[in-house]
């Protein structure tokens, strides 16, 4: 296969710190190439320099053997490159077809809009896709998923020959990042070089031929993917080996700390109960639209609930919205951290001390930076929090940092129960490990902890017990014996709806 494009020295620093350093790596027509590296690698700045959105300082970009340099996103996309960024940029009121010919419509002689056109031009290029969607659809009515093939096709429509692809998967179901891998073969066998970024070393595994490998702005390896094993991949991003990913389970769970009965929303979910025991992390699995993170939101009241009763050490409590839940010492971390968890414009201190500002008030009632200061350092410390600086903005820390600040906000107040929904989206292989070990010591701490991830592996590799939510129906109760328990169970009754 011949070379699309090739980085040949590539370095670009801010303020005389380098981000990037003589970076070079090839990729080649007709092929999917991976490139991982944990937060901060520098991913996202190469991304920008081959978009035109950054400058770089040094290095050449060669387009099918041609130099070149893009000023701006445009002459980027006039030379072939398109970027799907990792939150979409389509219009959801408007249609399919509107948002493909967006600022390119096709026109008659008169100047106006053709749609047939326009629409049989999109028909033709869903077809060579082998995408199934009507072009007169309003985007907000498709799926998270098909809007995401929307986005491909936007992308390619102008005929683009290298495609690169930000965490494409991260808001995806399995069927859906099945049927985009399908879309991406399609694109492959037409010659279309592809860079592919992601967190998730198994779909990566699935669907790259080669793969790249960044750390601290220095290109490690590029390797073949049938040629390389994930546990080499991982020693190659984070400098070492992370064999223990997931913690040891427990073997000292304690008596029943939490139950919930009856828990009912109308055509959401319905009569869930279960219990978690002191010490014990309990997994929810189950597909996108199962319910499961509905009804973790309802046992705090987050969104509205119909019916429910809650007991923590065998007495009955309420729970009318999540202060309340919390005075009980129940803290549920939400899935969309930067929309309904961490406060991006405040510092990493602030947030950490939000949920208890009674406790770091100053003299009159005020609040004293100091004293928040110096409580979020011990928080800071044991998360491994980086920078270690309750000064810093929330808003510029990597995601996996971003996690770590959400649990020290909850390991702030007197916890009992930690819920926590997709604790390592978006997050690197290294944060990740760091996370999984913090929810494990929480729960030798005797703390009760529920984790709800639509990643089968973390769920099966961190849970004591799994909990399987099908439909809007707990369907399944089971224990994570690891002798017994198969991925192959908790998903034949994730499906038996």
């Amino acid at each position: 296969m011949s070379s699309m494009l090739n980085i040949q020295g590539v370095s670009k620093a801010y303020a005389g710190n380098p981000v990037l350093s003589d970076i070079s790596f090839e990729v080649r027509a007709g092929e999917i190439h991976g490139l991982i590296g944990e937060n901060g690698a520098g991913k996202s700045t190469l991304i920008n320099i081959i978009a035109g959105i950054v400058q770089r300082d040094a290095g050449v970009i060669l387009v099918n053997g041609e130099e070149a340099v893009f000023d701006t996103p445009v002459a980027a996309m006039n030379a072939g490159i398109s970027v799907v960024h990792q939150e979409l940029s389509l219009i959801p009121s408007a249609t399919v077809v509107e948002n493909i010919y967006l600022r390119r419509e096709i026109t008659n002689r008169l100047g106006l809009n053709n749609w047939k056109a326009m629409r049989e031009a999109t028909e033709k290029h869903f077809a060579r896709l082998g995408l199934d969607v009507d072009p007169a659809s309003e985007v907000r009515r498709l799926s998270v998923g098909m809007q995401q093939m929307v986005e491909v096709a936007k992308a390619t429509a102008l005929d683009a020959r290298i495609l690169i692809l930000d965490e494409p998967t991260s808001a995806l179901a399995e069927s859906e990042v099945r049927d985009l891998f399908l879309v991406l073969e399609n694109l492959k066998r037409n010659g279309v070089a592809i860079i592919f970024v992601s967190h998730k070393l198994d779909e990566l595994i699935a669907i790259c031929d080669r793969v790249t490998v960044l750390r601290d702005g220095r290109h490690v390896a590029t390797r073949g993917v049938s040629e390389t094993q994930k546990a080499e991949l991982i020693r190659l991003m984070v400098g070492r080996s992370l064999d223990e990913l997931y913690p040891p389970l427990s073997d000292q769970i304690g008596d029943e700390l939490f139950r919930c009965e009856g828990l009912s929303r109308f055509g959401m979910y319905e009569d869930i109960s279960f219990s978690v025991r002191r010490g014990e992390i309990v997994g929810i699995a189950g597909l996108i639209g199962s319910g499961r993170t509905e009804a973790m939101r309802g046992i705090v009241n987050a969104d509205r609930r119909d019916a429910g009763r809650f007991f923590l050490k065998g007495s009955e409590i309420s729970i009318q919205d999540p202060a309340a839940a919390l005075r009980h010492g129940i803290c549920y971390v939400s899935e969309d951290r930067k929309r309904s968890g961490i406060f991006l414009a405040f510092n990493v201190g602030d947030n950490i001390g939000a949920s208890v500002l009674g406790q770091l008030t100053g003299r009159a009632g005020l609040v004293s930076s100091a004293r928040i200061d110096a409580f979020a350092r011990g928080f800071i410390a044991d998360l491994d929090i980086r920078p270690a600086d309750p000064g810093a903005k929330a808003f510029s820390l990597s995601g996996g940092n971003q996690q770590k600040v959400l649990l020290g906000k909850a390991m702030a107040s007197k916890l009992r129960l930690l819920i926590v929904d997709e604790p390592t989206r978006g997050v690197d292989i290294g944060a990740k490990a760091a996370i999984h070990k913090k929810l494990r010591a929480l729960a030798n701490q005797g703390i009760g902890v529920v984790v709800v991830s639509s990643e089968l592996n973390e769920v099966m590799g961190l849970s004591d017990r799994v909990l399987v939510f099908c439909g809007g129906v707990l369907c399944a109760d089971l224990d994570n014996n690891s002798a017994k328990l198969a991925q192959e169970e908790v998903m034949r009754w994730a499906t038996v709806a």
